[in-house]
């Protein structure tokens, strides 16, 4: 109930109205949507703020926040499980620490994994007492793959509620698709949240203005969807079919090989690979190089030379379905240079 600035739950009063407190925005979105790039772009962008970020990654081998730009801001990592359950007195952890030079921060970026539940990630920010004290949380951002959306909505109950919770919808990959495509994705988006804002992009290049700062989460509309919010546990439960596999080789890679057994990886089994990424060091080359792949789609590039005093490893996560009968392991270790 709504009093005056306050909300009245059986846990707290939450003041509405409180400006000292530090502003959260959380980015989420299915897997290889596009968070990091967007969490990149708003770390390098000209704006004088100080953030601190913190990184959630499904799998135990940890690749985004080595993707995450050599900025001034602190990156905080938390592996081998979901912000939404397993992980989540990590996030109420570090936010409770952070909150010790709340005067040094002028916001917090929350990267979920992509298999995360925005609900429960959300009702933190509010029932924990401590945390609902010194933060606000400021909007949910979600970055939606205008390819792979539709499927992925009817395949996955994360996706569907990654849209719902959602204050901005970032619309990406939109090169991609054919005109009356990205109408039909829209039209599918307006249909489970019809309050967002949406914004068409290629490379998440929408203006800043539009994704930080924006004071735009409302609890009211939240307990429209969800009555329940401040007062449920919001379980979350993932597919059990989907598991995820990391591989580490600190012998250097031969590219032709790496090249020729995952384009093949991908032809053959990519329909169940979700999400693949790595950070690859090659026989002979001096930079470091990142491949990222949602389903048969991967983009590969240099990435910079490997930083001075840094161990040049090869690190690759895959997260999907039915990985163990697709012989990763074996493929990856065969790509090792003689």
């Amino acid at each position: 109930m709504y009093e005056g600035g306050i909300y009245r739950t059986n846990y707290k009063e939450i003041d509405m109205e409180n400006t000292s407190q530090v502003p959260v925005t959380v980015l989420t979105g299915f897997l290889g949507a596009g968070k990091t790039t967007l969490l990149n772009r708003i770390l390098t962008e000209q704006h004088g703020r100080k953030y601190a970020v913190i990184v959630n990654e499904f799998g135990e081998q940890g690749i985004d926040n080595d993707l995450v730009v050599d900025a001034d801001e602190e990156v905080f990592e938390m592996n081998n499980g979901c912000i939404c359950c397993t992980v989540r007195g990590d996030l109420i952890r570090i936010l409770s620490g952070l909150m010790k030079r709340a005067d040094k921060l002028d916001a917090i970026i929350v990267e979920t994994t992509g298999l995360a539940d925005p609900a429960p990630v959300a009702q933190t920010f509010f029932v924990d007492q401590d945390v609902a004290d010194r933060t606000k949380l400021d909007a949910i951002v979600t970055v939606a793959d205008a390819v792979h959306l539709s499927s992925q909505l009817v395949d996955h109950h994360e996706a569907e509620e990654q849209i719902a919770f959602a204050d901005v919808i970032l619309l990406n990959k939109v090169e991609l698709v054919e005109d009356n495509d990205i109408v039909k994705v829209n039209d599918r988006i307006r249909k489970i949240n019809p309050f967002a804002k949406i914004i068409k992009t290629t490379r998440c290049d929408a203006p800043l203005d539009e994704i930080v700062g924006l004071n735009a989460f409302s609890l009211d509309r939240v307990l429209d969807i969800e009555p329940d919010f401040l007062e449920s546990d919001h379980d979350h439960e993932h597919d059990d079919d989907v598991t995820s596999l990391s591989f580490v080789s600190d012998t250097p890679l031969d590219m032709d090989k790496f090249q020729d057994w995952f384009g093949n990886l991908l032809r053959t089994k990519g329909q169940d690979i979700l999400r693949s990424k790595g950070i690859l060091n090659f026989k002979g080359e001096e930079e470091r190089y990142v491949f990222q792949g949602v389903h048969m789609l991967m983009d590969a590039s240099p990435m910079g030379p490997w930083p001075k005093g840094k161990n040049r490893s090869s690190r690759v996560v895959f997260i999907g379905r039915d990985l163990d009968n697709m012989n990763l392991k074996e493929g990856f270790e065969n790509c090792k240079s003689a």
